[in-house]
């Protein structure tokens, strides 16, 4: 394997930025969603994935690979989603072992309840913070993360929503 390639000062304080800012961002939105609208950020990027696919369906899957979450997490999350109404599962038409779920109305209610105060915690805790041209620095530098080889089975980050728009 080779000599191990130590973080220099600079990277070292980089990486731990990283590490510190990520986990606080998502804490935020976490605690943030758990107390408006009673569920976890995770539960809000499914319904949100879903909100945004075709007829509002995803094979679970394709599902698990989006949220980037294991079969069985992902699975123990639909079923409380179903349980609360947001969610249907069902089998794919024609393909027995293939599991589609589906936003339902009341899910769709839900995240759109949930989704003012999420985008405002959003804006508070990473917008105001950067400037128009950090926010672009910060993109890119995601796209180039997102880019790396090593994350397979994530979609792609030319496929990521929105992300030509300013190309």
């Amino acid at each position: 394997m080779g000599e191990t390639r130590w973080l220099d000062d600079d990277e070292q304080a980089t990486w731990r930025a990283f590490i510190w800012g990520s986990q606080l961002v998502h804490e935020s939105l976490d605690r943030q969603l758990q107390r408006d609208s009673g569920m976890p950020h995770t539960y809000y990027l499914i319904l949100a994935m879903l909100s945004e696919a075709p007829g509002r369906s995803m094979t679970m899957t394709d599902l698990a690979r989006l949220v980037r979450s294991s079969a069985s997490k992902l699975s123990h999350a639909a079923a409380r989603l179903e349980g609360q109404g947001w969610v249907r599962r069902g089998k794919k038409p024609g393909d027995a072992r293939t599991t589609v779920a589906t936003l339902t109305d009341e899910g769709f209610a839900a995240l759109a309840a949930a989704a003012p105060g999420h985008v405002e915690q959003v804006r508070r805790v990473l917008f105001d913070r950067l400037t128009p041209e950090q926010a672009g620095q910060v993109r890119e530098i995601f796209r180039a993360i997102l880019g790396n080889p090593d994350f397979d089975g994530l979609p792609q980050a030319g496929r990521l929503p929105a992300q030509d728009e300013d190309a």
